[in-house]
């Protein structure tokens, strides 16, 4: 089986963290965000991943050749030229995502985070014998998404309505796709959109079926979404009872730390905190809802909560980090230094206290 990431664009609402790597390599939960999918699809045995994109592939591909040999699946890139919406690199990659088997093929978002019940799609798509499978999730507040309107007992889907006014339903598109090769024949090689163009008249047609995503889901391509995610990933773990999460004296709820990071004594870490490879998190320091990725060092007695703290960052001692403070990477927040919502460009050193949320250049 093959299967499509839709990596895309410049990663905006990620800055500053976008500006050392292309979103799709930020780290969640202490691995690259695009990891989690590769790894769900090569465990139900998907033999080849293709990701569209439109910005600096070389950075992408050099990254996952490591990968490519450990998990023994393979990498490949189509490019764009300009961008072609969420359809149109679908006809871009025809070439890669046919071959004779006739197999139908996965595509995914790439800011998706959910458990990927993968296998459970497959055999959804097999029993209702439509063309296009998409997983649909709850929320709370549908007027603020595309919402997906079906037959509850067959998953058969009857229409989509745009940010509804009045409340037509409460599924939205979790954007993960199983899509028979026949799917590609609707697409021209143009900026298209599949949510608005395509799926509707596959849905007009009768052919296309909304299976419900049991489990967590959020798209993390913003910060407050992002630590949400984590949040919601962590807590997933738990259920599994995951012999990942940390524990200990120090640990308060679900936590994540690398091996080979380093924790003083009187920490209280947690919940919901990742901490990554190589970190030394000095004595008495407060973490909760944050990520603080490889290389960062937290110096002692500082107090981080609700912030993204980058790669090779340093947060001074007696420090106030909070309230989606972002560092890019090799930042320095100075000792007894306050950031209340900062967003603080990589290469910067942090000298006066960031009392209102606003961006450091």
């Amino acid at each position: 089986m093959k299967a499509l990431i839709l990596v895309g664009g410049f990663g905006t609402r990620l800055r500053p963290l976008t500006l050392s790597v292309p979103k799709p390599l930020v780290d969640f939960a202490n691995k690259p965000m695009i990891l989690h999918q590769i790894e769900a699809l090569k465990a139900i045995g998907v033999t080849e991943v293709v990701l569209a994109i439109n910005y600096q592939p070389e950075v992408m591909l050099n990254f996952l050749k490591d990968f490519e040999a450990k998990l023994e699946i393979k990498i490949t890139c189509s490019q764009e030229t300009e961008p072609l919406g969420t359809a149109g690199p679908l006809a871009l990659a025809r070439d890669k995502l046919i071959d004779d088997s006739g197999e139908p093929f996965f595509v995914l978002n790439s800011d998706v985070i959910s458990e990927y019940p993968l296998k459970e799609m497959i055999e959804f798509h097999k029993s209702h014998g439509g063309e296009a499978s998409i997983m649909v999730t709850k929320v709370d507040e549908p007027s603020k998404y595309g919402v997906v309107v079906m037959e509850e007992s067959t998953g058969e889907v009857e229409r989509f309505v745009e940010k509804p006014k009045l409340f037509v339903g409460n599924k939205i598109n979790a954007g993960i796709y199983l899509l028979n090769p026949s799917v590609l024949d609707r697409i021209q090689l143009r900026p298209t959109s599949i949510e608005k163009e395509i799926f509707p008249k596959i849905a007009a047609e009768k052919k296309l079926y909304a299976m419900v995503l049991p489990g967590f889901w959020m798209d993390i391509g913003q910060p407050r979404d992002y630590i949400t995610g984590l949040r919601l990933y962590l807590d997933s773990l738990r259920k599994k009872s995951s012999p990942k999460l940390a524990s200990g004296a120090q640990i308060i709820g679900n936590v994540l730390v690398d091996e080979s990071a380093k924790i003083g004594e009187g920490c209280m870490i947690g919940p919901d905190v990742a901490i990554g490879p190589g970190c030394i998190v000095e004595s008495g320091v407060r973490l909760s809802r944050c990520t603080v990725m490889r290389g960062v060092r937290i110096k002692k007695h500082a107090c981080v909560s609700s912030s993204i703290i980058g790669w090779h960052s340093t947060v001074g001692q007696w420090a106030r980090v909070e309230n989606m403070t972002i560092l890019g990477e090799d930042v320095h927040v100075g000792d007894e230094i306050y950031s209340n919502g900062g967003v603080v460009l990589p290469h910067k050193e942090i000298k006066s206290s960031i009392l209102k949320p606003e961006i450091v250049m």
